[in-house]
């Protein structure tokens, strides 16, 4: 491959990810299975080499360790929500032994499957809270590096005609990692923080409770204050606010907050991710017809798995921004 052809690796684009999206497909309808190298690359109709080298530019990671990741997230949601034992638990993730499984458990959580089921959930979870984690972890853990991959690069308008509903939130947990980054770097930086929540999630035994999203805090002419988050279960008597308790004030740390409670103006982008600023506009322009103004910064939460859907106009995207009634 020459130098040409390496550059086209550096940012994801649609031409890559379709080629890549059969192996992406079968690692996330198989974390039984401790799948090789050369199955993924026969699905994809490519060498092993080349479906290394675009696999590890689209998802951020190697085959390898994407599948292993998945191995060990479906075995740390058993672990908390189900009384299987350790062993039947690593033979149903594809491990051979309760040794190997052990290993590599300690590796990604700190701690042994043992300690980690003792522990349980850290924030509380009822019986279907614990069933809808387990369902988040198996629908997210595929395409956790995906949300906002780029497609060609060259954002069109939007076609679509926006539905604006108005709904009424309730308060709702978060994680986010807070990044103020340049709007060339959006992609890179959801595509960074998302899976160190879900990795911090995981390792904390806090529980899951919906699709990923991102905030948009700040929006300068040059520079923007995004968090990444994720939807969390939270039965400790005092909900977190927005100062609650934080992992560390630094960029890039874990922090807990909310997402507020209150009327909101809300529409669905279906779609490429380049084209959401449509969305917005609509919703801008919807709030200014009704006279209504903005109470807080908008929110963009993933409804759709990229992994499972090649097409990026089968990408569904619902966009948030909470308003004074």
């Amino acid at each position: 491959m020459s130098k040409s052809d390496d550059s086209t690796l550096e940012q994801p684009s649609n031409g890559l990810f379709a080629r890549v999206q059969p192996a992406l497909a079968l690692a996330a309808r198989s974390p039984d299975q401790d799948l090789r190298l050369a199955a993924l690359a026969a699905r994809s109709r490519l060498s092993a080499f080349h479906l290394h080298r675009m696999f590890s530019a689209v998802a951020g990671e190697t085959p390898k360790a994407y599948t292993l990741r998945l191995r060990l997230s479906r075995g740390a949601a058993l672990l908390l929500t189900s009384d299987r034992s350790v062993l039947d638990i690593a033979l149903d993730c594809g491990f051979k032994s309760h040794e190997a499984f052990t290993r590599a458990f300690a590796r990604q959580f700190a701690m042994t499957p043992r300690a980690y089921r003792a522990r349980g959930f850290s924030t509380g979870a009822r019986a279907a809270d614990a069933a809808a984690h387990a369902s988040i972890v198996q629908q997210v853990a595929p395409c956790v590096r995906l949300y906002h991959v780029r497609t060609d690069g060259r954002p069109t308008r939007s076609e679509m005609a926006y539905d604006i509903v108005k709904k009424e939130l309730d308060v709702q947990p978060v994680l986010v990692v807070r990044r103020r980054v340049k709007r060339s770097e959006i992609a890179a930086a959801i595509g960074g923080a998302l899976p160190h929540i879900f990795q911090y999630a995981q390792q904390h035994g806090i529980a899951l409770a919906g699709h990923p999203f991102t905030r948009y805090v700040e929006v300068g002419a040059g520079l923007l204050t995004i968090e990444p988050g994720m939807r969390i279960v939270d039965t400790r008597p005092a909900p977190p606010s927005v100062n609650a308790a934080r992992t560390g004030d630094g960029e890039g740390s874990v922090i807990e907050d909310v997402l507020p409670a209150g009327p909101a103006a809300t529409t669905v982008h279906a779609g490429a991710y380049e084209t959401l600023p449509d969305a917005y506009a609509a919703l801008e322009t919807w709030m200014e017809s009704q006279s209504l103004r903005a109470s807080g910064p908008p929110w963009e939460s993933y409804i759709t798995d990229p992994s499972e859907h090649p097409d990026p106009k089968e990408w569904k995207t619902e966009v948030c921004w909470p308003i004074k009634d």
